[in-house]
């Protein structure tokens, strides 16, 4: 199991208005290929002004499948262009993890 660790840093302010967005446009599309996530949080301590969310995979190629079949879809582009089009995020992490032997 591999783990998809993101975090997007938002323009002050803008996390509530990025999350709508998302979800009114961007969940339904990155669902139908990925599945559901593990976890999608914003921060209310730390690093203000961030969001995360984490998805999981059986493996790299599992992962590399799925998400090249979400980038084919027109649905996740109409969000991917409104995202831009709202100019909220900043900057963007990825890292791709994998599980400690202990976590089953």
């Amino acid at each position: 199991m591999i783990y998809d660790v993101r975090v997007y840093t938002c323009k002050p302010g803008t996390v509530p208005a990025q999350l709508k967005l998302y979800e009114e446009h961007g969940l339904a599309p990155q669902t139908k290929h990925l599945g559901q996530p593990v976890m999608y949080g914003f921060s209310e301590v730390g690093e203000l002004n961030t969001y995360t969310h984490v998805w999981a995979y059986e493996s790299q190629a599992d992962r590399e499948k799925k998400r090249a079949a979400m980038q084919a879809d027109p649905d996740w582009h109409v969000f991917l262009k409104k995202s831009r089009e709202a100019g909220n995020l900043v900057a963007q992490r990825n890292q791709v993890m994998v599980a400690a032997p202990f976590m089953k």
